[in-house]
């Protein structure tokens, strides 16, 4: 993959999703400990480790972070409290890596050479 905007939106989508898998890791000291605090936890070394992948040239990478992004975007706009800020921020966050990785799979797919 020699494009330069995709290497470019990888490198964005992968830096959100760090972001995103600290700042879910760094939750912990803030609430109480529970099932649902270390889930997300476990949730947030997922993203880091999807991360990396999307700072290199796989295009399964791309496909399991628009996968689990929007999966959990979807979920948590169905069952989260929508006046709480961080999940207000988490869902935006989570739908734009989702659809960043896939304008730049569907990209990869329509204009790549054989």
């Amino acid at each position: 993959m020699s494009d330069p905007i995709s290497m470019r939106l990888r490198r964005f989508g992968g830096s959100l999703l760090i972001i995103s898998g600290f700042a879910l890791i760094a939750s912990l000291w803030m609430r109480t400990l529970n099932e649902v605090a270390l889930l997300d936890a476990l949730l947030g070394v997922t993203y880091i480790n999807i991360a990396i992948g999307l700072f290199g040239h796989s295009r399964f990478s791309l496909f399991i972070a628009a996968l689990v992004t929007g999966a959990m975007a979807i979920y948590l706009y169905r069952s989260a409290n929508l006046e709480d800020p961080f999940y207000q921020v988490r869902i935006a966050v989570d739908a734009l890596v989702a659809l960043l990785c896939t304008y730049i799979f569907w990209r990869l797919r329509h204009n790549s050479s054989p």
